[in-house]
This record gives structure tokens, sequence and C-alpha cells, in this order.
């Protein structure tokens, strides 16, 4: 009896535990199956999780942050920290509107395994000291999306 008590106190009195929750219904993408059926009918049973990206660097300060830094940011050392943490990159895009703003498109198996990447990912002290090094306000869209049943890329 004790040993319920504490499973029921660990699952549901964990905040980590509401709050994914809370983004997975906020937020959700991934296959059909895991989406509610307002959503669901016309995504694919294959699909990922995908996060589509904006983020716009606030305007450099005597040489320092800017999209510059936000760029070199993401070629020493992000991309690879992402990957490892299993993040799939598919494509990094520069708005020419607004060229201070890179657009950058991630999958995941479902919303739990982003959530999990970017927990893991931002706990990681390479990270830490990636984001100290190339400190780089910006002001960040996230779009997250499944696949239709008919799309090529899922």
């Amino acid at each position: 009896m004790n040993r319920v008590r504490f499973l029921v106190m660990v699952l549901f009195l964990s905040p980590q535990f509401f709050s994914s929750i809370y983004a997975q219904n906020e937020n959700p993408c991934g296959p059909a199956r895991v989406l509610n059926s307002a959503v669901a009918s016309n995504v694919a049973q294959d699909s990922r999780c995908f996060e589509l990206r904006f983020y716009t660097a606030n305007p450099s300060v005597e040489g320092s942050g800017g999209v510059d830094d936000l760029h070199q940011r993401f070629r020493e050392k992000q991309q690879e920290l992402l990957i490892a943490h299993g993040a799939e990159l598919i494509g990094y895009w520069q708005r020419l509107d607004n060229p201070n703003t890179i657009v950058w498109l991630l999958a995941f198996r479902d919303r739990a395994h982003r959530d999990e990447v970017f927990s893991n990912f931002r706990a990681d002290p390479q990270w830490l000291a990636l984001r100290e090094k190339y400190n780089v306000p910006v002001q960040r869209e996230l779009f997250f999306m499944s696949a239709t049943d008919y799309s090529a890329l899922k």
C-alpha cells in the first residue's frame, strides 16, 4: 500500500509530469494516434513531430550578439549537441525579408520525444557554455506540425 501511495505521489505530484502533459495537450504533434480527433483526420499514421522555429536576433551591440553570432553558435556546436540528444535537424534558412531571422526545422518521433530532447539539451553543460559564449537574445516563434497522410516528408 505504501508503494502505491509513493508511486501516485511521484507520478501525479511531479511538476515535470504535469508540464509534460500540459505541453503535449497544448501543442500536440506526431502521428495521428497521439492526436485528438479534431486534428488527426488528415494526419499520417507514421508522421513525426515537426517543429518549425523562427529565431529573430536582436541587433549586435559593439560587434557582439546579433544574427552573425547566432549563425556561429549553430555552426560551432549547437547542431551537434541537438543531434547528440536525439533531434533530427531537417534544415536551416536565412529569411531574406528579415535578415536577422533564422528559420529552422526539426523532427522528433512525437511530442514526448521532443520534450525529452530539449530537456536534456538545455541541461547539457556544453550547451550552457556555448549559450554564454554566444549570448544572443532572440525572439522565438515555434510551430508544431504533423505531416498530412499525403505528404512526401513524414
